[in-house]
């Protein structure tokens, strides 16, 4: 029954669409909502976690466009059993802890760099915009037919040591394949 209900959130959360200026928000909000909804639908090794105590970590890097609506989404939600917990990160540290890092780059570390700085680590990393494919996360936000949906870069995922589900994948406008 929770897959389910999680499964109907994201299907819900792909329609809705963007055309007046209210969707702006609406789209920020249906994005802010994915960050956490998509959870569940990815697998983090053990070693991502000090221990079952421990708060899940969903970082924003550099450019903020959510300001208080992922608070709000997030607001007493769990991933698993893990308490969520927000950070706002001026500059993306291999070190940094993530779980899931939402890279919006800045001038001194480009989108690009984020990328780079956590590679090889458990991070479930998250892009928008208008950005060339080596230049993306594992999740990137794409608006199609006035609707937020997303591609999947399966191959960085598992080298990220994340496991992606076949769900997950099948709602993807996109996928890249593992090698």
């Amino acid at each position: 029954m929770r897959f389910a209900r999680l499964f109907s959130a994201l299907l819900l959360a792909m329609s809705f669409g963007t055309a007046t200026a209210q969707s702006d928000s609406l789209e920020l909000a249906v994005k802010a909502t994915y960050l956490y909804k998509l959870t569940p639908f990815v697998e983090w090794p053990d070693l991502a976690f000090a221990n079952a105590a421990s708060p899940f970590l969903l970082c924003l890097a550099g450019k903020d466009p959510f300001g208080p609506l992922l608070d709000q989404a997030v607001e007493g939600q769990r991933v698993g059993q893990h308490a969520i917990e927000i950070r706002r990160l001026v500059q993306v540290e291999r070190t940094s802890g993530c779980h899931v890092l939402y890279a919006g780059g800045t001038p001194a570390q480009p989108v690009d760099a984020m990328l780079r700085e956590v590679r090889g680590t458990p991070v479930l990393t998250v892009t928008d915009g208008a950005l060339p494919p080596e230049s993306r996360g594992v999740v990137h936000f794409v608006v199609q037919g006035g609707r937020v949906r997303f591609e999947l870069d399966d191959q960085s995922a598992s080298y990220n040591r994340l496991t992606l589900s076949a769900k997950l994948l099948s709602l993807a406008v996109a996928v890249r394949a593992r090698a």
